[in-house]
């Protein structure tokens, strides 16, 4: 018979060392955070996946606020039509500056004589909120012509949300490193200074499936989570419109699509993943009542959806195992877009 004693004492040793292990990690990283914040930490703020200023990304440098997009001045040069790129990871782009959807327009609009300036103010990981947050405190400043929101249909509606994960430093550090070597093909540095490769997957297969499978509840019949979503993102567009009818300023939405809804192989296995019959899912419900809102609040809006569908029964508009576009997608988007300014600045036709 084991002695009763001794293994309590063994039991409580053996928790207590953990539990001291992990308060000591505890304070250590929010002691680290303070002089260095991580994004892998909980933020409210929309600077969480800022990039620090001047960080490489591919062959280009961030400007020393940290967006992707050229040194600018406060003050606009004379003659000078400014546009502001407001958006998350999709307007910061995972292709490399030049070829970025926002980058491409810029260009396309000089070469047929606009004098524009498009500043890219994309921060990864940000949403309508942020994107409200970002035009008050650090946009109307650069006194804009234009804005041009961009709205992914995908994540988008979801607002910020916490876990209760998130409130242990600890425990965030420990699932970020689980989740990097277990969820990640692309296992590189934030600010990727190699190669860009179009046809390198970001995520493994199993790690895509799921997080397109958690977002596919914004496309069942009467989900909450899209109405939920739908009223809050409204609700900051709205304010966004109002700031900017009040100083004159245009503002367009750009409705963004995610791959799940262009149909095919990735559909497919969300639907059999999930359990679910193909009526019990509108693919394009999102995009219309967000484009039916807007419209209601006479908000110019531009919705790819469909543009992106018929392109991308023919060719490869994302990255591999990744809901951002590649180069080919980026380089439609700037198309689709243009042709809609093209019209509204009075631009002249190819």
């Amino acid at each position: 018979m084991v002695p009763i004693k001794p293994l309590l004492s063994t039991c409580r040793a053996a928790l207590i060392i953990p539990l001291i292990t992990l308060a000591l990690c505890e304070i250590v990283f929010r002691a680290y955070h303070v002089v260095h914040p991580l994004p892998i930490f909980y933020s409210d703020s929309y600077n969480r996946f800022r990039p620090a200023a001047f960080a490489a990304d591919y062959d280009f440098r961030l400007n020393s606020r940290g967006f992707k997009t050229p040194e600018f001045s406060v003050r606009k040069a004379e003659g000078t039509f400014r546009i502001l790129g407001l958006g998350d990871s999709f307007a910061f782009g995972v292709v490399p500056y030049a070829d970025n959807y926002l980058t491409l327009l810029e260009r396309e609009l000089k070469q047929h004589g606009q004098p524009v300036e498009l500043i890219n103010m994309g921060i990864p990981g940000t949403g309508p909120q942020d994107y409200l947050a970002l035009l008050v405190r650090e946009g109307l400043e650069l006194s804009p012509d234009m804005v041009i929101v961009s709205f992914f249909i995908g994540n988008d509606f979801d607002g910020r949300t916490r876990s209760l994960l998130s409130y242990s430093y600890a425990l965030s550090f420990f699932k970020y490193a689980a989740d990097r070597f277990s969820k990640f093909e692309d296992r590189t540095a934030v600010h990727k200074t190699r190669s860009y490769d179009d046809n390198g997957p970001t995520f493994t297969d199993d790690a895509y499936l799921q997080i397109e499978r958690i977002r596919s509840s914004i496309y069942i019949d009467g989900s909450n989570r899209l109405k939920r979503g739908l009223a809050a993102a409204l609700g900051h567009l709205r304010e966004m419109k109002a700031i900017c009818d009040s100083r004159g300023i245009r503002l367009m939405v750009v409705l963004i699509p995610d791959e799940l809804q262009l149909g095919g192989p990735l559909q497919d296995k969300v639907i059999a993943d999930a359990g679910l019959r193909r009526d019990e899912l509108d693919f394009a419900r999102p995009s219309k009542l967000l484009a039916a809102s807007l419209n209601s609040e006479n908000i110019d809006h531009l919705d790819l959806l469909d543009a992106f569908a018929a392109a991308g029964m023919r060719e490869r508009l994302y990255k591999p195992n990744d809901s951002h576009w590649n180069i080919r997608g980026n380089q439609l988007a700037m198309r689709v877009i243009y042709d809609r300014l093209s019209a509204q600045l009075a631009l002249p036709g190819d």
